[in-house]
Formats: structure tokens, sequence, C-alpha cells
């Protein structure tokens, strides 16, 4: 868990490894009193910078072992290691220490008192098995033959992993919580979205989250034994330039190191164009690298503005002239770069085209090369792009935007780093009143969005597609999957036609 970073990533592992306390349905992360226990049975604030843990005693690992509170302070070590460089270290720099008491006591100290202090120190660590993973080196840890075959603490155990087929997992009879009503879930891998709804409609699957387009739905609809759920879209997608060179990482990217290159790009591309070809009604366009799921969203917030003959203007005065093709060129070199884009994403690729045609008109040549997901992340994580179409699922507080673009971290695949940005950004997490930390978050929106590292595109408005059979299903915006353990499937479902009498 420390190191993952894909949805599906999340959604296996938050079924195999408990927390210590889970968000409950209001999504309140401020404060302690919209938490749910977990595998602390109880906490208290001995003051404004000491949490205090106890344990639930009959929490157990799946081989058998206790849950303690070495495992919690073991967890919080590894999440914070340079080695591992998990992608939400940033998010913990504020928790100080974590100390195991006794067995069961462990207590957070954080540097200074602040509004999310609880939220930090329960909601972003799954908590490690200290005994499995204590010897192994932590710049290893990511490789470990314990990421295939995990032993968690959670509701369900792990069975199986066919690499490109599916994750199989088996509720823990044991659990402390009681055990799951489904006996088992199966993660299959499907080729796209479009696959994975085939396979529900069909009815070879139950359940799939969909970042679909209008035809998907209306497939939905026209399906008998099927319904989708609609839920708040907490996931953009965007072009984000690489400010550094893929070729030597040390230097400036020769396009996208120049600010006013990638403003006037910025100017070039109409999002609503895209928005309302692809998705329709069912999508929205962020004004920054958020969507209306974060509560420091407005509608005055607004991205570069889409001026084509502006773009034209401010190309030509950096220099950028037109080829004979319609390329503009500048010392011999034309304007043209490559973006990555999934090819499991439909959505993404038809939006892709739509941004190409509007640079091509201003003199922008953008070429799309589609990847397999796996080697479009392994391409963004290595710096090996010039641009790529990306799509993050935002946690249910702003404070998630330095884990993306705040300096130095991990997933900050674009190399952005803005100081005034960056103060803004801690200004706002450590700020008590709401209306100034409101203040503060939208300031560091716009010098974003002033700085354009990246093209704000889209936010599709997703739907869990569900068979009926599934009962009590239950989603949070944050995570769909957080709550399946507790989701149940209809008994008459499992009798056979023919074997039903009527009364």
């Amino acid at each position: 868990p420390a190191v993952t970073q894909t949805d599906v990533g999340y959604e296996a592992g938050d079924l195999l490894f408990a927390k210590l306390a889970e968000l409950g349905a209001g999504m309140n992360t401020v404060g302690d009193s919209g938490f749910v226990p977990q595998l602390a049975e109880r906490w208290t604030f001995e003051n404004p910078t000491t949490l205090r843990f106890a344990l639930n005693p009959k929490a157990r690992w799946h081989d058998g072992v206790p849950v303690t509170a070495r495992d919690v302070a073991f967890t919080f070590s590894v999440y914070r290691d340079t080695l591992v460089n998990s992608p939400v270290r940033p998010l913990l720099d504020r928790i100080q220490s974590v100390t195991a008491v006794d067995s069961q006591t462990v207590v957070f100290r954080f540097t200074h008192a602040y509004p999310e202090a609880f939220y930090d120190a329960v909601y972003q660590m799954r908590i490690l098995p200290a005994h499995l993973l204590d010897t192994v080196p932590r710049a290893r840890l990511i490789s470990d033959p314990f990421g295939r075959h995990p032993v968690g603490d959670g509701p369900y155990r792990f069975v199986s992993w066919q690499a490109g087929q599916y994750v199989e997992l088996a509720a823990d009879s044991t659990y402390f919580l009681g055990r799951p009503p489904l006996r088992r879930v199966i993660f299959r891998v499907a080729a796209d979205q479009q696959a994975s709804l085939n396979q529900v409609l069909a009815g070879d699957a139950d359940v799939t989250s969909l970042y679909g387009t209008p035809e998907m739905l209306q497939r939905v609809a026209q399906t008998a034994g099927v319904r989708a759920t609609p839920f708040a879209p907490n996931a953009y997608s965007y072009i984000g330039f690489n400010l550094r060179d893929p070729a030597h990482p040390d230097r400036p990217h020769p396009l996208f190191a120049s600010r006013e290159l990638r403003r006037a790009i910025s100017m070039a591309v109409d999002p609503y164009a895209a928005v309302s070809a692809v998705l329709g009604d069912l999508g929205e366009v962020p004004p920054g690298p958020l969507t209306s799921f974060l509560w420091i969203w407005s509608d005055s917030l607004r991205a570069m503005p889409f001026d084509s003959a502006a773009a034209r203007r401010a190309l030509d005065s950096l220099g950028w002239r037109p080829g004979p093709d319609g390329v503009r060129v500048k010392g011999g070199r034309p304007l043209e770069f490559d973006v990555l884009v999934p090819a499991t994403s439909t959505v993404r690729q038809r939006s892709a085209v739509i941004v190409q045609d509007q640079l091509q008109r201003v003199g922008v040549a953008m070429h799309i090369t589609p990847l397999d997901f796996n080697t479009l992340m392994d391409r963004a994580a290595t710096g090996k792009f010039d641009a790529a179409f990306l799509s993050w699922a935002q946690d249910p507080t702003p404070s998630t935007l330095m884990q993306t673009w705040g300096p130095h971290a991990q997933s900050n695949y674009q190399h952005y780093e803005d100081p005034a940005f960056t103060r803004a950004m801690r200004q706002a997490m450590n700020e008590p009143n709401r209306d100034r930390a409101l203040a503060l978050w939208r300031q560091a929106i716009r010098i974003v969005d002033d700085d354009a590292p990246a093209l704000w595109i889209l936010a599709a408005r997703p739907a869990l597609i569900t068979q009926d059979r599934l009962e009590h299903v239950t989603i949070r915006s944050d995570q769909w999957a957080s709550l399946l353990w507790t989701w149940q499937i209809n008994p008459d479902s499992l009798i056979p036609r023919d074997r039903i009498v009527s009364p």
C-alpha cells in the first residue's frame, strides 16, 4: 500500500488492509467527529498536538498474528522513508513522530496544531505488518514478493493474482469487525472501459466504475437488470507538460520550460469543446487541478481563457513563425511535441484528437502516442515524455494538491514548482479559519493556472454500474470500493429460475 498509485490498487488494498479509522459518510475531514473506528477502537487528543489511539485487541493479521502499536509506528516510518518514496509522503510531513507506548497504544505527535491533523493520522496509511516487512531493505520494498502475496488485516484475504487476468480475494471469516457478506471478490482485467462495461451488461461481471460517454450510459439504461448510480467527480484529466528535458532530466525542457509558451499554447485550447463533444452533460471543465468534489471549487475560478487570436499573437511575439507546412518554427526547430495517451481511455483518446485539431489551427503540432496504461505510467514516472494525458483521483481535501503539484512530490511528473504556489498551499493547510483557508486555496489555484503547467481538459462525472442482484450498495465518492465489504447479494438471485415454486 505505501507505494500504490492506481485507483485499482487502492480498491483492492482497501479490502486487504485496514486503517486506524475510516472516513465517515459525511466526508468531513476536519477534526475527528466524522470518522468511524477501524483498527483503533477509541482515541483522544491529549493536547492539540498529541493524539493517542487504543487499538482493538481483536484485530489480527491474516496469518493470525495480533495487530499491535508496533505495526502502526513501523507503517509511519515506511510511508515517510525517502528510500520508499511513497506518493503520499508529502501529505504526512506535519506528523512529527509515531510512538508505540505499549502493544495496544500508539501516540501521534504533530509539528503544530492544525484542522486536519486527525485526518492525516488515519486517512493515507494502510497499516502494514512489521513482523513480515521490518527486515526488508526499504529501497527494495516496492519489489518485495509481499506485494504479490500480501498478508493484510482487512475484511478480505489475498487468494491469487494472475497478472493481466485477475486478482482474487476471499472473505476473512475471523475479521474483527464481522465477516463480509460477499464471500469472494474478483477484480478482473479488461482491455478498456468499453470491454469492462460489456462484461457487466452481459452478466459476466457484477460491477464496474465507469467514466464513460453518453452512449455508454444509454446502453446501461436499455439493459434490464443493470443500474447506474452516479457519484461525485473526484478525478480530473489534464495534458501535463514536462518541464524537464526527457533526454537530459537535469536540463529544462526545450519547449515547456518557457512559461510564456505554455500560456500561449493554453490559450489555443478550448476544453469546453472537448467536454461537449465527448461527454456532453456527463463532464465538466476543471478550473485548474481540482473538481467540484472539493469544497474550494467555485465557478469564479477560471484557467487560461480560450483565445486563439491572442495565442497566435503570443506565439508571434515569442519568435515562432509559421513554416511552409503550417507548423511554426523558431531557430530551425518546429513547434511540435508528443503527448502520451492511455489506450484504455476512450474519453481521453477522443479528447486528445480535438485538442490536436485546435493546436494545429495556431501552428502547433501535437502528435498523439497511445500506450497501454502500465507503459504510460512508467514513462511518466521516469520523465520520458514531452506531455502526457493523465488523470488523478483526489482525496476529499484540498491538501491532496500537494501530492501531485507540490515540490519534489513523487506524483509531480511535470516537475512543476512555484514557491508562491507552495507557500499559499501550506498556509491554507494550516489555517483554522475556513473563510481565510478558502481564500488561500483559491489564491493557490490562480497561481498554478497562471503558470499553465498543464491543459486542464475534463472531469468526467462517474457512475457505478451494477447488477441488480447486488444489495446495500453504498458508495463513498473518494473511493467507491471502500465499503464494498458491506455489500450483499440478493439471495433470491442465487436460486435457479426452474426451482422457484409459486405459492
